[in-house]
């Protein structure tokens, strides 16, 4: 019986160092402390393994000034991951692809589409695309919803 006990530490012991070592991605929020969907994307993105640091911004227009989002694609809520700004309500998996990308600096969903992360109504789900912004500033698809 004993051997079987170690066994199973061993196994749980690695599992536990291989968890460990999983990339997790850190992402600073920064948002108008009024708004509720803005909780609602940083719950999706915590849902998705992101790690968030919330910050309560009173001037999110000088915030998004300062991150260099382009006034075009603003949305509430702005998430800095790795340096490149999030605008909006962007789905997590396309966080993770854009980390991929190192000519992209940045993500937005501008407005606030019903059916995108943090927008959830219902069955309700508006079509909207998920823009890149390379580092010439030239703007393009990344992904398309529904």
């Amino acid at each position: 019986m004993k051997p079987l006990v170690a066994s199973i530490a061993l196994t749980a012991s690695l599992l536990g160092s291989t968890l460990q070592a999983a990339d997790v991605v850190t992402i600073d929020v920064y948002r108008d402390p009024s708004c509720g969907c803005c909780e609602a994307w940083i719950e999706h993105l915590q849902g998705n393994g992101f790690s968030v640091t919330d910050h309560l911004e009173k001037n999110m227009t000088e915030v998004k000034r300062q991150l260099g989002v382009p006034q075009e694609l603003a949305s509430c809520h702005t998430g800095v991951v790795e340096g490149r700004f999030i605008e909006g309500h962007v789905p997590a998996a396309d966080i993770l692809n854009m980390r991929k990308q190192p000519s992209i600096i940045g993500l937005a969903v501008p407005g606030m589409p019903a059916g995108s992360p943090g927008m959830e109504m219902g069955d309700r789900t508006d079509a909207y695309q998920v823009i890149s912004v390379d580092q010439e500033n030239t703007t393009s698809v990344f992904n398309s919803y529904p």
